[in-house]
């Protein structure tokens, strides 16, 4: 009899589990509608990324799918368009992190994300078969010292680019070619002997991609080595009328040897009376993240290209971001959170935000009003006030108003809605919304920050609701 109280609690609460799976079977989104932001937007704190209407039940369940989301996702983009703010819009990125990313799934979403922040490609194959990522990437340290003689290689023939003729010994001619810099000793201050197992690593990967022929330099020594092995495979690829693609830089001091690497390619093209060759890409990697991209442009460097892995894809420098998910609204009524910290004081009600822009182009505030009232018009005067500092308030005529928040599910697929747009085309509003931005609020050293505000009617709820929810204290 004593455990009959348990035997009948355990009942019970398999009968309430199983009706709670009952009630998770019937469940659909046909009553829910989800107003966003449009990806590769630049977004601020306390302007809402996503807004969620419909049963209450249902919205809490769609919390955790939403927040995980938008968080990774915000983050990596952010990160990526950080290191591209850095490097500069004339160098290519190139995202190599999949070793590094937390688990398959992390690669994969890292991979893409970098590609929406601004990066130009990735090496990761399947983020590029899945996303249409451009793919690049070179060949490792192993497949280098894998090679042990050229003897080793066996299939010694290419085909010229124009498929008309074909080299028979293709070794034989990046030999002679490796003969006549030397003899010439064109590079600088000569070099000695190169290491051959690496000569026979960077030919047979020029037979096998000839018109992909990207080498990585440092495995044995860069200048006196790696350098003029790549120049005589480069040179003897032209000579069948293929286009070396440059060489990786992966250790070392990346400015010096960049610019070391420029002047060796630039002898050989006037030595040799080879157009182009002095122009040829150089790119660099070896745990490369916003600090060394703007430490090399402050010492001068030649490189071309940057390889971002590690920092990258963990946002080292940010482990999370903290996007959160509260309730502003229930039943037509307004709901608050409040906090000692008023960074986590929530902004009550169902809001929509318009991004007003000045008369130089650029974004100068972001205002959220409530669902009521009319939404703001060029060239008409606006008080816009902080949210929470009653001293922090302007005026602002707007030249441009924009709309942010998008319907982008209205209860069915079928319903009117908002487009995903691909990819790439995500990726160019990122480029574009970045470049629109004033330039002090995207230094690296003390940023403006960018004005996020409230209308004076919100903000004068906001208070009064405050008030209302807030216990009174009493003093004995």
């Amino acid at each position: 009899m004593r455990d009959m109280p348990h035997v009948l609690m355990i009942t019970l609460f398999f009968i309430g589990v199983e009706g709670f799976l009952d009630y998770l079977r019937q469940l659909d989104c046909s009553e829910v509608e989800v107003y966003a932001i449009p990806e590769g937007s630049i977004v601020f704190p306390r302007v809402p990324l996503i807004r969620v209407e419909g049963p209450v039940g249902v919205a809490q369940l769609l919390e955790t799918t939403l927040v995980n989301l938008v968080n990774f996702a915000s983050l990596v983009a952010t990160n990526a368009a950080r290191h591209r703010i850095v490097a500069g819009n004339s160098k290519i990125l190139l995202e190599f992190g999949l070793r590094r990313a937390q688990g398959p799934d992390g690669g994969i979403s890292a991979s893409k994300y970098c590609y929406m922040g601004g990066f130009d490609a990735t090496s990761n194959v399947a983020a590029g078969r899945l996303f249409g990522i451009p793919l690049k990437g070179t060949h490792s340290h192993a497949f280098v010292s894998s090679f042990m003689s050229p003897d080793e290689i066996v299939e010694k023939s290419l085909r010229s680019a124009d498929g008309l003729t074909s080299c028979e010994d293709f070794l034989g001619l990046v030999q002679s070619w490796l003969n006549k810099i030397q003899r010439t000793k064109v590079l600088s201050g000569g070099f000695g002997d190169t290491n051959l197992s690496e000569l026979a690593a960077f030919t047979s990967y020029a037979l096998a991609f000839p018109a992909n022929f990207l080498a990585l330099v440092d495995t044995y020594d860069v200048l006196r080595s790696g350098i003029p092995n790549f120049c005589a495979v480069a040179l003897a690829l032209r000579d069948l009328g293929y286009e070396a693609m440059g060489i990786r830089l992966d250790s070392g001091d990346l400015a010096y040897l960049s610019c070391q690497a420029r002047k060796c390619f630039q002898a050989i093209e006037k030595e040799f009376e080879v157009p182009g060759f002095g122009k040829m890409s150089i790119t660099a990697s070896n745990d490369l993240n916003e600090e060394t991209l703007d430490h090399l442009n402050k010492q001068g460097h030649e490189v071309d290209a940057f390889g971002i892995g590690t920092y990258l894809v963990t946002c080292f420098a940010q482990a999370a971001l903290g996007c959160v998910f509260k309730l502003v609204e229930i039943n037509n009524q307004p709901r608050m959170k409040l906090s000692e910290d008023v960074s986590k004081v929530s902004i009550p009600c169902k809001k929509q935000c318009y991004r007003l822009y000045g008369k130089e182009g650029y974004p100068l505030v972001d205002l959220m009003i409530g669902e009521n009232e009319p939404a703001p018009k060029v060239a008409e005067r606006i008080l816009c006030r902080h949210p929470f500092n009653e001293s922090k308030r302007a005026y602002v005529v707007p030249q441009r108003v924009e709309e942010l928040l998008k319907c982008y599910w209205r209860g069915s697929p079928v319903e009117m809605r908002e487009d995903m747009l691909p990819l790439k085309d995500i990726r160019d509003r990122c480029t574009r919304q970045v470049a629109q931005m004033r330039p002090d609020h995207m230094r690296r050293l003390n940023p403006t920050p960018y004005k996020v505000s409230v209308s004076a009617k919100l903000y004068d709820f906001i208070h009064f609701l405050w008030l209302n929810e807030a216990p009174v204290g009493e003093l004995q």
